[in-house]
């Protein structure tokens, strides 16, 4: 007997709240894109926005958004505000911040952690996040398509000596046509001292 989709979502769902124990600074959950993503996403390669934020209600982030994509592109907004209300559940929150952007240089280079409380990265096409636990001795990446959850520093109880520090991966010294990452990135309103009078930003 084939198992239980509905099963297999919760049990992912409840996976994505691994990242509130105690001891855990990051998660990383490998997520396979579905095929119509993937053609989405090439199609948003071609002809998507170099950069979308927006903030507030998930409701609003949908409707502010909509616009912006294709028909050919939709399932990448889908896939956005599915992980938006996931991360609602893990974190909380109810407004929120939601980042997609075309990264095609080198940025964020320095191991680091971000001042913020959590964080939802998926890196959709290109390099996954880099990560270390040891100041830089072992190094790994999020594999394609990963779903990676980060405490920030402002966390509740953000243990300091023990946290995972990451970095952007390094585009240049790859060919050219694979300098290029999609990256999403999901905190709470506000974070990184955006402002809540600029709900949504859209850069050609």
């Amino acid at each position: 007997m084939s198992a239980c989709p509905t099963r297999h979502q919760l049990l992912s769902h409840s996976a994505f709240r691994e990242i509130l124990s105690p001891e855990r600074t990051i998660t990383v959950h490998s997520q396979g894109l579905a095929t119509s993503l993937r053609r989405a996403l090439e199609s948003y390669r071609v002809s998507g926005a170099r950069l979308i934020m927006a903030q507030g209600a998930l409701e609003t982030i949908r409707n502010n958004l909509a616009e912006t994509f294709t028909d050919e592109t939709l399932p990448v907004l889908a896939d956005m505000i599915e992980l938006a209300s996931r991360y609602q559940e893990v974190s909380g929150r109810q407004a929120l911040r939601v980042r997609l952007e075309k990264v095609t240089t080198d940025s964020c280079r320095k191991f680091h952690v971000d001042c913020v409380g959590l964080r939802l990265l998926r890196t959709y096409d290109g390099p996954g996040v880099e990560w270390t636990a040891d100041g830089g001795l072992n190094i790994h990446q999020a594999p394609d398509g990963a779903v990676v959850f980060l405490k920030g520093k402002h966390f509740p109880g953000w243990p300091e000596a023990t946290s995972v520090h990451h970095r952007s991966p390094r585009l240049s010294v790859l060919p050219s046509e694979k300098r290029y990452r999609l990256l999403l990135t999901i905190d709470e309103a506000g974070a990184c001292g955006a402002s809540m009078d600029s709900p949504v930003m859209i850069a050609a």
